[in-house]
Protein backbone atom coordinates (compact mmCIF):
# COMPACT_ATOMS: atom_id res chain seq x y z
CA UNK A 1 0.00 0.00 0.00
CA UNK A 2 1.37 3.71 -0.87
CA UNK A 3 2.07 6.29 1.52
CA UNK A 4 -0.83 8.13 0.95
CA UNK A 5 -3.43 5.53 0.99
CA UNK A 6 -1.57 4.33 4.37
CA UNK A 7 -2.48 8.14 5.69
CA UNK A 8 -5.62 7.98 4.14
CA UNK A 9 -6.61 5.64 6.14
CA UNK A 10 -5.03 6.30 9.41
CA UNK A 11 -7.19 6.40 12.19
CA UNK A 12 -10.08 8.36 10.74
CA UNK A 13 -11.56 7.82 13.91
CA UNK A 14 -9.46 10.03 15.74
CA UNK A 15 -10.08 12.77 13.41
CA UNK A 16 -11.40 16.08 14.36
CA UNK A 17 -12.72 16.61 11.32
CA UNK A 18 -13.71 20.15 10.06
CA UNK A 19 -15.62 21.63 6.69
CA UNK A 20 -13.33 24.21 5.56
CA UNK A 21 -16.28 26.76 4.23
CA UNK A 22 -17.43 26.49 8.01
CA UNK A 23 -13.99 26.90 9.48
CA UNK A 24 -13.99 29.89 11.92
CA UNK A 25 -9.89 31.69 12.01
CA UNK A 26 -8.52 34.90 12.03
CA UNK A 27 -9.11 35.65 8.38
CA UNK A 28 -12.39 34.80 8.36
CA UNK A 29 -14.03 38.31 7.74
CA UNK A 30 -11.39 38.94 5.09
CA UNK A 31 -12.58 39.45 1.52
CA UNK A 32 -13.02 36.32 -0.27
CA UNK A 33 -10.83 35.98 -3.80
CA UNK A 34 -11.55 32.40 -4.17
CA UNK A 35 -14.20 30.27 -3.49
CA UNK A 36 -14.29 26.59 -4.41
CA UNK A 37 -17.36 24.36 -3.54
CA UNK A 38 -17.81 20.72 -4.36
CA UNK A 39 -15.29 20.54 -6.73
CA UNK A 40 -14.36 17.31 -8.83
CA UNK A 41 -12.20 16.47 -11.16
CA UNK A 42 -12.16 13.56 -13.89
CA UNK A 43 -9.48 12.79 -16.11
CA UNK A 44 -11.16 10.09 -18.48
CA UNK A 45 -12.54 7.91 -15.41
CA UNK A 46 -10.24 8.70 -13.00
CA UNK A 47 -11.70 11.04 -10.40
CA UNK A 48 -8.69 13.17 -9.30
CA UNK A 49 -10.41 15.77 -7.00
CA UNK A 50 -13.16 14.90 -4.50
CA UNK A 51 -15.92 17.77 -3.37
CA UNK A 52 -13.02 20.48 -3.19
CA UNK A 53 -14.02 23.01 -0.77
CA UNK A 54 -12.24 26.42 -0.10
CA UNK A 55 -12.11 29.96 0.55
CA UNK A 56 -8.99 31.65 -0.17
CA UNK A 57 -8.97 35.15 0.83
CA UNK A 58 -7.68 38.37 -0.87
CA UNK A 59 -3.96 39.29 0.15
CA UNK A 60 -2.86 36.59 1.35
CA UNK A 61 -0.84 33.86 0.92
CA UNK A 62 -2.26 30.18 0.94
CA UNK A 63 -0.18 27.18 0.57
CA UNK A 64 -1.21 23.32 -0.46
CA UNK A 65 0.83 20.56 0.88
CA UNK A 66 0.29 17.24 0.90
CA UNK A 67 1.81 13.96 -0.48
CA UNK A 68 2.92 13.92 -4.59
CA UNK A 69 0.25 13.46 -6.74
CA UNK A 70 -2.89 14.17 -4.01
CA UNK A 71 -4.49 17.16 -6.30
CA UNK A 72 -2.72 20.28 -5.33
CA UNK A 73 -1.56 21.11 -8.82
CA UNK A 74 -4.51 20.08 -9.99
CA UNK A 75 -6.62 22.61 -7.98
CA UNK A 76 -4.09 25.30 -8.33
CA UNK A 77 -4.83 24.77 -12.37
CA UNK A 78 -8.56 25.16 -12.39
CA UNK A 79 -8.37 28.42 -10.84
CA UNK A 80 -6.88 29.85 -14.42
CA UNK A 81 -8.04 26.98 -16.53
CA UNK A 82 -5.21 25.46 -17.59
CA UNK A 83 -7.06 22.05 -16.95
CA UNK A 84 -8.76 22.60 -20.43
CA UNK A 85 -5.73 21.75 -22.03
CA UNK A 86 -5.80 18.37 -20.62
CA UNK A 87 -7.86 15.90 -23.19
CA UNK A 88 -10.78 13.91 -21.24
CA UNK A 89 -10.98 16.61 -18.19
CA UNK A 90 -14.36 17.57 -16.95
CA UNK A 91 -15.18 19.38 -13.92
CA UNK A 92 -18.11 19.62 -11.88
CA UNK A 93 -18.78 22.04 -8.98
CA UNK A 94 -18.24 25.59 -8.45
CA UNK A 95 -14.97 27.99 -8.49
CA UNK A 96 -15.83 31.91 -8.05
CA UNK A 97 -13.24 34.58 -8.64
CA UNK A 98 -14.25 37.83 -6.94
CA UNK A 99 -17.69 36.32 -7.15
CA UNK A 100 -18.27 35.26 -10.45
CA UNK A 101 -18.46 31.38 -11.90
CA UNK A 102 -15.51 31.08 -13.95
CA UNK A 103 -16.53 28.17 -15.60
CA UNK A 104 -19.66 29.92 -17.39
CA UNK A 105 -19.64 29.49 -20.65
CA UNK A 106 -19.61 33.55 -21.07
CA UNK A 107 -16.05 33.80 -19.28
CA UNK A 108 -13.10 34.82 -21.66
CA UNK A 109 -10.48 32.18 -20.46
CA UNK A 110 -7.95 34.80 -21.62
CA UNK A 111 -8.71 37.62 -19.83
CA UNK A 112 -9.07 35.17 -16.56
CA UNK A 113 -5.43 33.86 -17.40
CA UNK A 114 -4.26 37.34 -17.41
CA UNK A 115 -6.32 38.13 -14.05
CA UNK A 116 -5.08 34.49 -12.72
CA UNK A 117 -1.40 34.58 -13.37
CA UNK A 118 0.93 31.70 -13.09
CA UNK A 119 4.13 31.00 -12.36
CA UNK A 120 5.35 27.64 -12.58
CA UNK A 121 7.78 24.93 -11.39
CA UNK A 122 11.02 25.20 -13.40
CA UNK A 123 11.70 29.02 -14.63
CA UNK A 124 10.56 29.51 -18.47
CA UNK A 125 11.26 32.95 -19.96
CA UNK A 126 10.86 33.06 -23.63
CA UNK A 127 14.19 32.81 -25.17
CA UNK A 128 13.83 36.54 -26.02
CA UNK A 129 15.55 39.82 -24.13
CA UNK A 130 14.30 40.93 -20.75
CA UNK A 131 12.87 43.55 -22.29
CA UNK A 132 10.48 41.75 -24.95
CA UNK A 133 9.88 39.34 -22.11
CA UNK A 134 8.04 42.16 -19.69
CA UNK A 135 5.88 43.46 -23.06
CA UNK A 136 5.21 40.75 -24.81
CA UNK A 137 2.19 40.40 -22.71
CA UNK A 138 0.80 44.48 -22.41
CA UNK A 139 1.45 44.39 -26.24
CA UNK A 140 -1.18 41.81 -26.55
CA UNK A 141 -3.29 43.85 -24.68
CA UNK A 142 -2.71 46.62 -26.95
CA UNK A 143 -0.34 49.09 -25.60
CA UNK A 144 2.49 50.24 -28.19
CA UNK A 145 3.30 53.53 -26.82
CA UNK A 146 7.15 53.08 -25.62
CA UNK A 147 6.87 55.32 -22.92
CA UNK A 148 3.95 53.21 -21.39
CA UNK A 149 5.77 49.80 -22.14
CA UNK A 150 9.01 51.40 -20.17
CA UNK A 151 7.04 51.85 -17.35
CA UNK A 152 5.32 48.84 -17.08
CA UNK A 153 8.75 46.75 -17.58
CA UNK A 154 10.68 49.00 -14.61
CA UNK A 155 7.62 48.65 -12.61
CA UNK A 156 7.14 44.86 -13.17
CA UNK A 157 10.93 44.36 -12.30
CA UNK A 158 11.05 46.24 -9.41
CA UNK A 159 7.71 44.33 -8.23
CA UNK A 160 9.75 41.50 -8.13
CA UNK A 161 12.56 42.51 -6.44
CA UNK A 162 15.03 42.21 -10.32
CA UNK A 163 15.08 45.72 -11.55
CA UNK A 164 18.61 46.69 -10.17
CA UNK A 165 19.97 43.46 -11.10
CA UNK A 166 18.34 43.93 -14.77
CA UNK A 167 18.24 47.55 -15.40
CA UNK A 168 21.30 47.80 -17.58
CA UNK A 169 20.90 44.60 -19.31
CA UNK A 170 17.14 44.78 -20.54
CA UNK A 171 18.72 44.04 -24.36
CA UNK A 172 20.06 40.70 -22.52
CA UNK A 173 18.55 37.27 -23.17
CA UNK A 174 16.80 35.75 -20.41
CA UNK A 175 18.42 33.10 -20.93
CA UNK A 176 21.47 33.87 -19.86
CA UNK A 177 20.41 34.99 -16.33
CA UNK A 178 20.61 32.48 -13.19
CA UNK A 179 17.82 30.17 -12.30
CA UNK A 180 17.13 32.14 -9.68
CA UNK A 181 17.18 35.71 -11.89
CA UNK A 182 14.96 33.94 -14.55
CA UNK A 183 12.66 33.12 -11.91
CA UNK A 184 12.01 36.17 -10.57
CA UNK A 185 11.76 37.78 -14.59
CA UNK A 186 9.10 35.15 -14.63
CA UNK A 187 7.30 36.54 -12.44
CA UNK A 188 7.68 39.99 -13.21
CA UNK A 189 6.29 39.08 -16.84
CA UNK A 190 3.39 37.64 -14.80
CA UNK A 191 2.90 40.79 -13.16
CA UNK A 192 3.22 43.07 -16.24
CA UNK A 193 -0.01 42.33 -17.45
CA UNK A 194 -1.69 43.53 -13.73
CA UNK A 195 -3.20 40.13 -12.66
CA UNK A 196 -5.24 40.43 -9.09
CA UNK A 197 -4.17 36.88 -8.16
CA UNK A 198 -0.58 35.06 -8.81
CA UNK A 199 -0.55 31.16 -8.48
CA UNK A 200 3.15 29.47 -8.19
CA UNK A 201 3.34 25.79 -8.81
CA UNK A 202 6.61 24.96 -6.58
CA UNK A 203 8.17 28.08 -7.54
CA UNK A 204 11.60 27.47 -5.61
CA UNK A 205 11.98 23.65 -6.11
CA UNK A 206 14.76 23.74 -9.00
CA UNK A 207 16.15 26.85 -7.06
CA UNK A 208 19.15 26.96 -4.85
CA UNK A 209 18.87 28.32 -1.11
CA UNK A 210 19.59 31.52 -1.24
CA UNK A 211 17.66 31.95 -4.46
CA UNK A 212 14.91 30.39 -2.51
CA UNK A 213 14.98 32.55 0.31
CA UNK A 214 14.88 35.87 -2.44
CA UNK A 215 11.52 34.70 -3.85
CA UNK A 216 10.17 34.12 -0.02
CA UNK A 217 10.54 37.07 0.61
CA UNK A 218 9.47 38.34 -2.30
CA UNK A 219 6.14 36.40 -1.96
CA UNK A 220 5.68 38.37 1.23
CA UNK A 221 6.19 41.49 -0.29
CA UNK A 222 3.71 41.13 -3.06
CA UNK A 223 0.84 39.81 -0.95
CA UNK A 224 -0.13 43.64 -0.43
CA UNK A 225 -0.80 44.13 -3.47
CA UNK A 226 -1.79 40.47 -4.97
CA UNK A 227 -3.44 37.12 -3.83
CA UNK A 228 -0.78 34.54 -3.89
CA UNK A 229 -1.53 30.24 -4.04
CA UNK A 230 1.69 28.14 -3.60
CA UNK A 231 2.10 24.70 -4.31
CA UNK A 232 5.09 23.15 -1.78
CA UNK A 233 6.36 19.93 -0.92
CA UNK A 234 8.87 21.97 1.49
CA UNK A 235 6.26 22.44 4.76
CA UNK A 236 9.10 24.64 6.40
CA UNK A 237 8.34 26.87 3.28
CA UNK A 238 4.75 26.72 3.98
CA UNK A 239 5.21 27.80 7.69
CA UNK A 240 7.35 30.84 6.89
CA UNK A 241 5.27 32.20 4.22
CA UNK A 242 2.01 31.53 4.39
CA UNK A 243 -1.06 32.73 6.01
CA UNK A 244 -3.34 29.92 5.85
CA UNK A 245 -3.02 26.23 4.72
CA UNK A 246 -4.81 23.11 2.95
CA UNK A 247 -3.50 20.06 3.05
CA UNK A 248 -4.71 17.76 0.78
CA UNK A 249 -5.07 13.97 0.47
CA UNK A 250 -5.99 11.60 -2.49
CA UNK A 251 -7.74 14.39 -3.91
CA UNK A 252 -9.23 15.67 -0.73
CA UNK A 253 -8.54 19.20 1.23
CA UNK A 254 -8.88 17.65 4.36
CA UNK A 255 -7.98 20.64 6.54
CA UNK A 256 -8.09 23.65 5.73
CA UNK A 257 -7.37 26.38 8.24
CA UNK A 258 -4.53 29.14 9.54
CA UNK A 259 -1.11 28.25 8.87
CA UNK A 260 -0.45 28.58 12.77
CA UNK A 261 -3.27 26.40 13.43
CA UNK A 262 -2.31 23.28 11.03
CA UNK A 263 1.54 23.38 11.81
CA UNK A 264 1.14 23.59 16.06
CA UNK A 265 -2.60 22.52 16.37
CA UNK A 266 -4.17 20.22 13.51
CA UNK A 267 -7.91 19.33 14.17
CA UNK A 268 -6.80 15.92 11.86
CA UNK A 269 -5.53 13.40 12.75
CA UNK A 270 -3.98 13.04 9.19
CA UNK A 271 -2.61 16.33 8.96
CA UNK A 272 -1.19 15.98 12.42
CA UNK A 273 0.73 12.48 11.08
CA UNK A 274 1.72 14.35 7.83
CA UNK A 275 2.94 17.39 9.89
CA UNK A 276 5.09 15.02 11.93
CA UNK A 277 6.65 12.94 9.17
CA UNK A 278 4.51 10.01 9.93
CA UNK A 279 3.51 9.61 6.83
CA UNK A 280 4.89 11.54 3.73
Amino acid sequence: MDTASNLDNAQKSDSKSVHTLDLKNKYSDLETAILVKDLDLYYGDFKALKKVNMDIKKGQVTAFIGPSGCGKSTTLKCFNRMNDLVKNCKIDGLIEINGRDIYKPDVDVVKLRRNVGMVFQTPNPFSKSVYDNLTYGPKLDGIKDKDSLDEIVETSLKQAAIWDEVKDKLDQNALSFSGGQQQRICIARTLSVKPEIVLMDEPTSALDPISTSSIEDLMQDLKEQYTIVIVTHNMQQAARISDQTAFFLTGEVIEMDDTKQIFEDPRDKRTEDYITGRFG
